[in-house]
């Protein structure tokens, strides 16, 4: 029986030193190329702010445009009422307006503003990989829009 009992364990030391356990993983990040930046149209942008205390905000196209009209909306997470359902409409709205990409043409910009916490970028990030949006950058606010984020805090 003890000769099983250390075979046994010799086996099973064995798989453990020779196993892998899981492959690490990495994100792909695809850069910029250097230059000019390209045009994006208003119809294509989805900008979503990131704010203090899981304050979430977005608007469509410019902010200039969307300031004036008072169209820029707080928002949350959630999958079925918050970003996730946002992105969704905005997905079938392309598929409509724009007929040379449709809903790939969509561009996700995400603006975490300084008291925006690590968890809510990470967040946004999934919420973009979970709907499918093939373009999305992260990019440091505006002036003008950390102004505004600054007088909506509550």
């Amino acid at each position: 029986m003890t000769p099983m009992v250390d075979l046994g364990f010799l086996l099973i030391a064995f798989f453990v030193m020779t196993t892998q356990m899981s492959q690490p993983s990495v994100v792909n990040l695809n850069m910029p190329k250097e230059g000019p930046g390209s045009k994006l149209a208003d119809s294509d942008a989805l900008t979503v702010l990131l704010g203090a205390d899981n304050k979430l905000y977005y608007y469509h196209g410019d902010w200039k445009k969307a300031s004036d009209a008072v169209q820029i909306v707080e928002t949350n997470f959630l999958e079925m009422t918050g970003l996730g359902k946002i992105i969704r409409e905005k997905q079938k709205m392309l598929d409509v307006v724009n007929k040379k990409e449709k809903r790939d043409g969509l561009m996700l910009l995400i603006k975490p503003g300084a008291e925006a916490s690590y968890q809510n970028v990470i967040d946004a990030l999934d919420e973009a990989l979970i709907n499918a949006v093939k373009k999305y950058a992260i990019l440091k606010m505006e002036p003008e829009e950390s102004e505004w984020m600054k007088t909506h805090r509550q």
